[in-house]
């Protein structure tokens, strides 16, 4: 990883400082590129010509990295990543393409690590869940994969782990096609697939036992068939293996929140046996219990949405260094009536969530921030998980990190991706205010360069 990050930088510096000199001397320099890793010239040859060079202006620079802000600051960037960071008193080249934002806030690309392209939202009134399956067929479950992923980046999320089609097979793995091939504009995607669940496990549920209706997820049963779906879905493209440790979830008699497990210990650790032996990793929705805690035995990377974890629990993340990304939106609007046994539910989750957040704060867990988008629909603002974590206690610094720096080491794409440095990606984007005095701020991006290339620019004319 190194070597590659000292390679581009060494090409694109030499190419800004060696503007206007002889042949001999550019030569050299990617020559003693080719040294460092060839594989990095190969990268470059689709993205802008390393010799564009653009300059933005930033009035703020929150880098992703560092706590702290820094003003009048410059980023060079050459082609698609960026070349270096100067004070704003820095000489700019002739001939670069200076954008100018100096009345706002630059941040890296924002990451969101828990979305669903494939999912148009679950409302009740609209048929739920299982219109998403029953009803959209695969042409136009992938018309609206396309919308999500350009309203994502039109918000400034360069980057999504995208958590599983919800029955669309392999559709995110040929939207990541589409966009990197540039058919499409989007963000850089990780994909899971079809996520793997057991029998009783996913949806679709509640129909006439003689149907054999369509599910959410690959459903296996024993550690052979995870193993085998595993290797399937690493086969055609998954990034990350999604595995449900729990399904439905209800409140007991005495008031407490109980979670149905699904896989048992030894399917879920031949699923992440298989997976790290492939370099990749393994995200474990789990809500609480006996699930929760079959997914930490079993060696998950990531619990998604840890709706209540014990005291135990937390300190087996932090032995084990295990991600948290709790997706707290979802689970504090439209809830079911409060007599209702789904609306004691409803409300049985978003009491503990809280408590758990707080609890993985103070625990200094890996939280990341993700938010469910797909069960939430897409025409909502992803930037409202910002606010909800900030109202849990975390600060807006803090927020931001697990949106940025903290989601890229998740990702394995430390130094790349989440920051503003030399080296990295030129994901950037800017908003009007200050967000860390009002957060919000980031469901108003108003500046996103993706790749190297602005994608949307409403501040500077």
């Amino acid at each position: 990883m190194q070597s590659r990050l000292q390679s581009r930088v060494l090409l694109e510096q030499a190419t800004l400082h060696l503007r206007g000199t002889n042949m001999k001397k550019l030569t050299l320099c990617l020559a003693v590129a080719l040294l460092f890793g060839s594989g990095n010239l190969r990268a470059q040859a689709t993205a802008p010509a390393a010799t564009t060079l653009t300059v933005i202006r930033a009035g703020t620079l929150i880098d992703g990295a560092s706590d702290t802000p820094r003003k009048n600051q410059l980023i060079f960037v050459m082609g698609n990543h960026i070349a270096k960071v100067t004070d704003g008193s820095a000489e700019i080249p002739p001939g670069a393409k200076v954008i100018d934002l100096s009345a706002a806030t630059v941040l890296p690309g924002l990451i969101d690590s828990h979305t669903h392209i494939f999912l148009w939202g679950e409302d009740p009134a609209k048929g739920g869940y299982d219109v998403n399956i029953l009803k959209a067929g695969i042409a136009l479950r992938a018309a609206r994969a396309t919308f999500a992923v350009r309203i994502a980046l039109e918000q400034g999320f360069t980057t999504l782990r995208d958590l599983e089609t919800e029955g669309a097979g392999y559709g995110d793995v040929e939207i990541k096609q589409a966009i990197e091939e540039g058919t499409i504009p989007g963000p850089r995607l990780f994909c899971a697939t079809r996520a793997i669940s057991s029998t009783g496990g996913y949806n679709l549920e509640g129909y006439a036992p003689e149907l054999e209706m369509p599910k959410g997820a690959q459903l296996i049963d024993g550690p052979v068939e995870a193993r085998k779906a595993a290797r399937q879905q690493l086969d055609h493209g998954a990034d990350w293996i999604k595995v449900y440790m729990t399904h439905r979830s209800w409140v007991d008699r005495q008031g407490n929140l109980v979670s149905q497990p699904t896989l048992t210990l030894e399917e879920l650790k031949a699923v992440v046996d298989e997976t790290h032996g492939w370099g990749r990793k393994v995200a474990c929705h789990a809500y609480n219990g006996i699930g929760l805690q079959r997914a930490l035995d079993g060696g998950c990377d990531s619990i998604e949405h840890g709706l209540e974890i014990t005291d135990a629990q937390i300190a087996q993340m932090q032995r084990q260094g295990t991600w948290y990304c709790p997706t707290l939106s979802p689970y504090y609007d439209d809830w079911a009536p409060a007599d209702t046994p789904d609306g004691k539910r409803d409300r049985a989750r978003a009491a503990v969530h809280e408590i758990s957040f707080r609890k993985a704060m103070k625990a200094h867990l890996k939280i990341v921030f993700g938010t469910d988008m797909g069960g939430i629909p897409w025409t909502e603002p992803i930037g409202q998980e910002f606010g909800r974590m900030v109202s849990f206690g975390m600060s807006p610094m803090d927020a931001i990190q697990a949106a940025t720096v903290r989601a890229s080491e998740l990702l394995d794409m430390k130094g790349e991706i989440g920051v503003v440095a030399p080296g990295a990606f030129a994901d950037i984007v800017a908003v009007s205010g200050d967000p860390l005095k009002d957060i919000n701020e980031l469901e108003h991006v108003h500046f996103v360069m993706h790749d190297g290339s602005v994608f949307k620019n409403e501040i500077s004319k």
